[in-house]
């Protein structure tokens, strides 16, 4: 009896230090979810926009949630985001980044040096070293489009748009960045597509720590292996790798990463350069399939270029729209800081809040700004021409409560910690529909069929995935 009553008052305590933080008055609202330590994480992690939607439904534009034991401050005012965005002193972006290496990857990188990696990686995305890779990328785009539909067939082609954008844009980019079969024996690029999209298919549940147990012997089988196939990217200047590539080896050398250290950091650069772009290809292509209006005007823009002029600065502004739209649409990244020391976030209506030191602040642009309703009418619809004027020039004044926004599309996050490879990666999908579009007879087998819906288990890791794919047809296109 004695003994059960002792275990009793243990469980209490644990509950209780478990379960036990208030609210001051000079905190955000506080939602701590019925679960001990669990709090709302299941909720978040199966659909991460429904849920925010739910607690700004009830709480307003900041909150915080328990999930998983952390706790977690939403901000969801673009007006007030450069609080968060613009504070490196009381808010570290490198901390999390760090848990998700290791959780993701494996990886650890106890001498990292952020700033010199992100100087390194402006050098070889930015100038005259982005106009090279520009080129290579095109050629590369150019050579597997030809051994994809070649030019004497007659017969269409099917195959759902999703695998055939993601597929064909990842060995653009592997080729083009990594150095493709010069470095890596027998493997090739569809080999290394085939096991990425297993790894990507687990990213998730990686992240939240979720993997099942026979998902977690396939993590460590696949990520072995695209370690093996990337083992020797960028060891040498005559391998075919990217000067980046190069580069980012010699860094890492330099903060004393061994051999298995840099090949679990070039997994993370592989996810990191492709996860993204032929997931966007794919959403913009299909909005432009089933939006006739939409296609002809893209069309049309994309018959008066000539593909050697996208190696360097072209002016699109129609694509440009309907790229941004698409991305306004389908790109849900979170941007996460760790509180390092306490902070008082001063929002733009005047209301302040204090952060508690070892929480985290999350900014979620897609439910804010990005599909709030009082900046853009009918947030859910595709509209090609919404980031334009009626003069054709590009439109940036959307306004929030009356006042301008600085921040109403947020895809390639903002700051200092911004997208550093955007430009790069906005050409590839230029240089992609340029070709589908211009070179291609390209349809839906079905007119008649639907966008597919979202992955909603993706939201905050970047572009989102379909819960599904549109089957295509096509062909090379036959000049009369």
């Amino acid at each position: 009896m004695m003994w059960t009553v002792i275990l009793f008052v243990q469980a209490a305590l644990l509950y209780f230090l478990l379960t036990h933080r208030t609210r001051s008055k000079s905190e955000p609202p506080l939602d701590k979810g019925a679960i001990p330590w669990l709090g709302h994480a299941l909720e978040f992690g199966r659909d991460a926009s429904k849920f925010i939607d739910r607690m700004k439904r009830k709480h307003g534009n900041i909150f915080t949630v328990r999930a998983a034991g952390r706790y977690v401050t939403v901000l969801l005012d673009p007006h007030s985001y450069d609080a968060v965005i613009n504070d490196s002193d009381s808010l570290d972006f490198n901390r999390y980044a760090q848990v998700l290496m290791e959780r993701i990857f494996n990886l650890q990188l106890p001498h990292h040096q952020p700033a010199k990696e992100k100087a390194m990686m402006k050098n070889h995305f930015l100038g005259m070293n982005l106009c090279a890779l520009k080129s290579t990328t095109s050629t590369h785009m150019q050579a597997l489009l030809k051994a994809e539909i070649p030019q004497n067939q007659k017969d269409w082609k099917e195959d759902g748009l999703f695998n055939l954008s993601y597929s064909l844009l990842f060995k653009v980019g592997y080729l083009t960045l990594f150095g493709g079969e010069r470095n890596n024996k027998s493997a090739d690029a569809s080999r290394v597509y085939e096991e990425y999209k297993k790894f990507d298919g687990l990213i998730t549940k990686l992240a939240r720590g979720t993997l099942r147990a026979e998902e977690k012997r396939t993590a460590q089988s696949v990520r072995q292996r695209l370690w093996e196939f990337l083992a020797p990217a960028g060891l040498t200047e005559g391998s075919g790798s990217s000067p980046w590539l190069q580069a980012y080896r010699r860094l890492l050398q330099e903060e004393g990463a061994d051999k298995e250290t840099q090949n679990r950091a070039l997994l993370m650069q592989l996810w990191a350069t492709q996860g993204n772009v032929g997931p966007a290809a794919f959403w913009l292509l299909g909005f432009l399939l089933k939006n006739p209006e939409a296609l002809t005007a893209v069309k049309s823009e994309m018959e008066t270029l000539e593909l050697s002029s996208l190696d360097g600065h072209v002016v699109t502004p129609v694509f440009d729209s309907a790229l941004d739209e698409t991305l306004r649409l389908t790109a849900a990244p979170f941007i996460t800081r760790e509180v390092v020391q306490e902070k008082t976030l001063h929002m733009a209506d005047g209301q302040e809040y204090l952060l508690r030191k070892g929480d985290r602040v999350c900014l979620f642009p897609f439910n804010s700004p990005q599909m709030d309703s009082e900046i853009y009418q009918e947030p859910q619809k595709f509209k090609y021409d919404r980031f334009l004027n009626d003069d054709g020039s590009v439109k940036r004044d959307f306004y929030k409560g009356g006042k301008q926004l600085k921040y109403y599309n947020m895809p390639w996050g903002a700051g200092k910690n911004g997208c550093v490879g955007k430009q790069f990666a906005i050409n590839t999908i230029r240089q992609f529909i340029y070709m589908m579009l211009t070179n291609c007879d390209l349809e839906l087998c079905d007119p008649k069929a639907q966008m597919p819906g979202v992955n909603a288990s993706r939201y905050g890791f970047g572009m989102l995935q379909p819960d599904g794919d549109m089957r295509v047809r096509y062909k090379h296109r036959t000049v009369l």
